[in-house]
């Protein structure tokens, strides 16, 4: 029988945010494991879109994070560029109405009071930022901050850079622990992985690993459908979305949402989102979720209703109850740590956590205050 492997740390997940606790981890001087029992990118991440925004995100604790993130996805592109397909290209946030207007110059004001750029654009300029759109739009807000990378190439870059042994086609089956209850590794399918600290990337399955290790965390899947246009010119500048859209994110629904959000890409095709809804892992075909995407991104850009979209794919995205990861150690079980639970903004958030995660492994002192994302804040609630 082969030996255990041994490390300072093993994560679990080879999707973005795994990718960037790796980096950042063994950056900070520490020998890491990465298992999945995929390949890389092969769960949410590969289903995403790439989006590294502020745009729709409130003041509060996340919006701090992904300011954090912005600033770390910018080394890395210094680092990587073109290898990661990043665009700085920002964000074009549209109101269809003038309520909407309102209440977005209203959310724009609150999001520069924390350090966002975000510049108010009347109805007429719209066209200059992005000529193709839907004519009378009453006015909107251009985020420059907001940005974008292909994110399977993103994770298998940032994972090859980190130099940490990836161990892909294992499953974890158990977290053997000591009698004091502090993780001792993982057990999977083909051996042992020896660590004194195990970081929970899962993902959307994070409440499964959590689990296994005697914690638990609220995460549920959350399906989301992407359209996928055929190669075209570049007719969409910026990645461009209705207002409503911040709000349909921010909300607990269940049920079936969606709001246009539509942005060209490098290799030309346009990529048309989103959708939302809790059904478990249900990957079943929605014709209803694709044509409420189809009218959405048409109302937005007209000439879309005579391009062809050549494939959808669909993804499922951690959500949490109360919209915010799960980020650092878990007090219920020493050695655990989390970096799960990010919804649609992991590809974005994924620096900043992996960044904020390497400091606390490191025994240091987090550029961020954790307690808005500690794991254990559900089982406060409910006691």
């Amino acid at each position: 029988m082969s030996q255990p492997l041994t490390c300072d740390v093993v994560v679990v997940g080879a999707g973005m945010v795994g990718a960037a606790c790796a980096l950042y981890a063994a950056r900070a001087g520490l020998d890491v494991v990465v298992v999945d029992r995929g390949p890389v990118a092969g769960g949410t991440t590969g289903a995403g879109e790439g989006n590294l925004l502020v745009s729709d995100k409130e003041p509060g604790p996340e919006l701090d994070l992904a300011l954090l993130s912005g600033r770390l996805w910018g080394q890395l592109a210094e680092e990587f560029g073109q290898f990661i397909e990043y665009e700085a290209k920002g964000g074009v946030v549209v109101a269809t109405s003038p309520g909407s207007l309102t209440a977005l110059e209203r959310l724009a004001a609150e999001q520069r009071a924390a350090g966002v750029l975000a510049e108010p654009v009347a109805g007429g300029a719209l066209y200059t930022l992005e000529p193709h759109l839907a004519p009378g739009l009453p006015g909107g807000v251009h985020y420059p901050q907001d940005s974008q990378v292909m994110p399977a190439l993103a994770a298998a870059h940032l994972l090859r850079a980190s130099g940490a042994r990836l161990f892909t086609g294992r499953t974890v089956t158990g977290v053997p622990r000591t009698s004091d209850g502090s993780v001792l590794g993982v057990r999977t399918d083909r051996g042992d992985i020896h660590a004194p600290a195990l970081v929970n990337a899962a993902g959307t399955w994070g409440g499964d690993l959590a689990a296994l290790a005697g914690a638990t965390l609220p995460v549920l899947p959350r399906r989301g459908y992407v359209l996928v246009t055929e190669p075209l010119p570049r007719m969409i500048r910026h990645k461009v979305y209705a207002a409503d859209y911040v709000a349909d994110v921010a909300s607990h629904s269940a049920a079936l949402q969606t709001s246009p959000v539509v942005e060209g890409t490098a290799a030309g095709p346009i990529l048309i989102g989103a959708s939302r809804e809790r059904v478990g892992f249900d990957r079943s075909f929605s014709l209803p979720a694709l044509r409420a995407l189809a009218a959405g991104a048409t109302r937005l850009f007209p000439f879309l209703a005579e391009v062809r979209a050549i494939r959808s794919y669909v993804g499922f995205r951690p959500y949490m109850p109360d919209h915010l990861p799960a980020i650092g150690p878990d007090p219920r079980v020493p050695g655990l740590y989390h970096a799960c639970g990010h919804e649609g903004a992991g590809i974005g958030l994924s620096t900043g956590t992996g960044h904020l995660l390497a400091q606390v492994l490191a025994a240091k002192t987090p550029d961020l205050d954790l307690t808005p994302f500690r794991p254990d804040r559900f089982a406060e609630e409910a006691a």
